[in-house]
């Protein structure tokens, strides 16, 4: 097991990993401000695959779907800070600090240059790390909210766009937003949220669109990409089953086999398959 060291009940958390790590989270529940200070991260979200190199900042946005492969540098190791901002901590900055005059409220993430003063605030929280371990002092985390927003919006006025959006996700196009979204592996209850529905009208309108059930669409669209990336892309099954959205190997291997007839194995194993 990868060794990992994290801050879970505040609002700054450090991530330390020897190993290659694959987050088994899918969801970014509040917007986050990651650093990498060694190795890299590669994130897959609904809009593509991006690296997150050393030295590198990134913005996620609320309630993002994502997946997340930790990589350490060649001779040490995987480090990075991310700072979470809450929506009651943001709603309470921006009553007092006015967003943008150009703000247009944004659901993407967004790299941020690299400036002396990021460098700086990140800089100034890793010795507390090393001081306090898993217990960053509350108060220290508040002023460091504080600064870390404040040069945030200094070094890219941009990021308002993201921070100051209150708004909940409005009814978008289901059919287009499961294609690229199948393989995240998340309630349906989360599907429907974030297409901006109820389960109830989800389901309906799912029904519309495909012509079957989530379930039953969800299952097969998995096992059709699973079967195209072990014959087409000459992937391993234990690879796969994770990156098409299945929770473990055991029942990938059994949905694959039921669906088509033998099981990825016997895929990975058979050059006429892959004809």
């Amino acid at each position: 097991m990868p060794h990992i060291n994290h801050i879970s009940k505040s609002d700054i958390f450090f991530s330390c990993t020897e190993k290659e790590h694959r987050g088994n989270e899918n969801t970014v529940t509040e917007h986050a401000l990651v650093h990498i200070y060694s190795g890299s991260m590669t994130v897959t979200d609904t809009n593509g695959t991006h690296i997150i190199k050393e030295g590198e900042t990134i913005l996620f946005y609320r309630n993002m779907l994502a997946k997340f492969i930790k990589h350490p540098s060649d001779n040490a190791e995987f480090k990075s800070i991310s700072i979470l901002f809450s929506q009651p901590f943001l709603q309470k900055f921006y009553s007092l600090n006015k967003p943008n005059e150009n703000t247009k409220p944004k659901w993407e993430a967004k790299r941020i240059e690299k400036h002396p003063l990021l460098i700086s605030l990140f800089d100034s929280i890793l010795p507390y790390y090393e001081l306090h371990g898993d217990n960053l002092p509350t108060h220290l985390t508040d002023i460091k909210l504080q600064e870390a927003i404040t040069i945030l919006r200094t070094v890219d006025i941009g990021t308002d766009s993201i921070l100051a959006n209150f708004a909940e996700q409005g009814k978008i196009d289901l059919a287009g937003f499961m294609q690229r979204s199948f393989s995240f592996n998340i309630p349906l209850e989360r599907f429907a949220y974030l297409t901006g529905r109820s389960l109830a009208t989800f389901k309906r309108d799912f029904q519309k669109a495909f012509n079957s059930t989530p379930q039953k669409w969800l299952l097969e669209t998995r096992l059709k990409q699973a079967h195209f990336l072990i014959t087409e892309k000459s992937k391993k099954p234990s690879d796969v089953y994770l990156e098409v959205g299945f929770e473990n190997l055991s029942h990938f291997s059994r949905s694959f086999k039921q669906h088509f007839g033998y099981t990825p194995s016997a895929v990975q194993n058979s050059p006429r398959m892959h004809e």
